[in-house]
């Protein structure tokens, strides 16, 4: 067997078998097929696509390319959740500790930004003396010991999914279903949990642009879950606008605190109880999302979800950024853009509200690019506000002011008007079960 033959006939739009769809992810891992030869095979499924059957036996053939987390040692059923991304998403930061604080173990394995804006884990490294590079063990134990960990890990985990990643972002192979599907499920089934819920996003700044595509990816992901063993389920949000007002890692840090302690946007908050919901749900510990909710917010409310989360920056070393926000990097230079008309947002672009970010400093390029902590957009406005001429719309962070000059410029076409009121908009599209 050799891969160019396995290329040809997908290129040929022919249905791969398993021995072939397993010997592409062995020579991903040990090194024989040259990136060359992944790139062709990666752009050869975007153009034929693959069926269902095919990506379940990549998604398994990835899960299966390296280690496995092993949490049979904690009681109970232990949850995860997943997002395809998007900007000012912190609802991780968030979830954990608040479906902790539940009595539901949450083992959450995170990576780190490449594009607009940084990932879990760089919003974590946002928080001073914050550790984040946990071995399995250290995982696994505070897992048992406070029922909460957000980490990366030192473990061979998916090695396949490392590699093809890297690939597609530079070889225009990102926005395959397939491809996604097998991407975000085999690191979920490496991971050791019992039940994921998946927060597929769609909209501008969302690698599904429409919600047909999203639902697609939604219920593909569940079926392979779910043929996996893993309770699964999904909630399609909307992308158009970022969520939240906070879009940067240590601003969205302190959003996400707010958000704990029961304040905080509203759209931030719809979706984080919905999502929530779900994963109650999947522990079986609700019977209804309705009852689920109210225990989310119950925990607010009587401050169980902070203090676990403060219980959690404790855990990895983190200083107590929920007591003493101005811990937290701020940025020396700070901007602010206003409304050149008066009238009532229409919409705010998540897409260009994110490529002003990564201009400003808060995300990354290539993989060893810094990340300014500090850097990033506040949303003082957002869809259906009425701004007069001259209000403020947002604040620019950086450590240059010509970067908050070069966001500028960038960013001013991000918000559009109307004389009418824009009909709301709902944050939570569909959800599948």
């Amino acid at each position: 067997m050799r891969i160019f033959d396995i290329i040809d006939r997908k290129k040929n739009g022919n249905t791969l078998t398993d021995e072939e769809i397993r010997f592409f992810v062995k020579s991903v891992v040990d090194g024989s097929a040259s990136n060359e030869q992944i790139g062709a095979m990666l752009m050869a499924i975007v153009i034929r696509g693959m069926d269902e059957w095919e990506t379940e036996i990549l998604t398994q053939a990835m899960a299966e390319s390296g280690d496995r987390i092993d949490l049979s040692g904690v009681d109970g059923i232990k949850v995860d959740k997943h997002s395809t991304g998007g900007v000012g998403d912190k609802t991780t930061l968030i979830l954990v500790p608040l479906v902790a604080s539940l009595g539901i173990p949450v083992a959450k394995f995170s990576g780190r930004g490449l594009g607009l804006t940084g990932g879990t884990i760089d919003k974590l490294a946002s928080i001073p003396d914050m550790h984040t590079n946990l071995t399995e063990d250290q995982f696994v134990s505070q897992v048992k010991r406070i029922g909460a960990a957000i980490a990366t890990t030192g473990k061979n985990l998916d090695p396949c999914d490392k590699k093809l990643y890297a690939i597609r972002d530079v070889t225009a192979t990102v926005d395959s279903i397939p491809l996604i599907a097998s991407s975000v499920m085999s690191k979920k089934i490496a991971s050791g949990a019992d039940a994921v819920v998946l927060d597929v996003k769609c909209g501008s700044g969302a690698f599904m642009k429409d919600k047909r595509g999203a639902t697609r990816l939604a219920d593909l992901c569940i079926k392979i879950g779910r043929k996996a063993g893993l309770r699964t389920s999904a909630v399609i949000s909307d992308m158009d606008e970022p969520l939240g007002n906070a879009v940067g890692n240590s601003l969205e840090v302190r959003e996400a605190i707010e958000v704990l302690k029961g304040q905080g946007p509203s759209d931030l908050k719809e979706l984080t109880l919905r999502l929530a919901s779900h994963m109650v749900m999947l522990a079986g510990v609700a019977d209804s999302a309705e009852e689920a909710e109210e225990m989310a917010l119950k925990s607010i409310y009587e401050g169980r979800a902070i203090n676990k989360f403060r219980q959690l920056l404790r855990a990895q070393g983190g200083r107590d950024v929920t007591e003493h926000p101005d811990l937290l990097p701020g940025d020396k230079f700070k901007g602010e853009v206003t409304a050149d008309r008066d009238g009532y947002i229409s919409s705010v672009d998540a897409a260009s509200i994110g490529h002003a970010a990564a201009i400003l400093g808060a995300g990354r390029l290539k993989k060893e690019d810094p990340i300014d902590y500090g850097a990033g957009v506040y949303l003082c406005k957002k869809r259906g506000d009425y701004v007069k001429k001259g209000e403020r719309l947002m604040y620019l962070y950086s450590k240059s002011q010509k970067l908050i000059m070069d966001a500028e410029d960038d960013i001013r076409n991000a918000v559009s008007f109307s004389e009418q009121r824009p009909e709301d908009k709902k944050i939570v599209l569909e959800e599948r079960f």
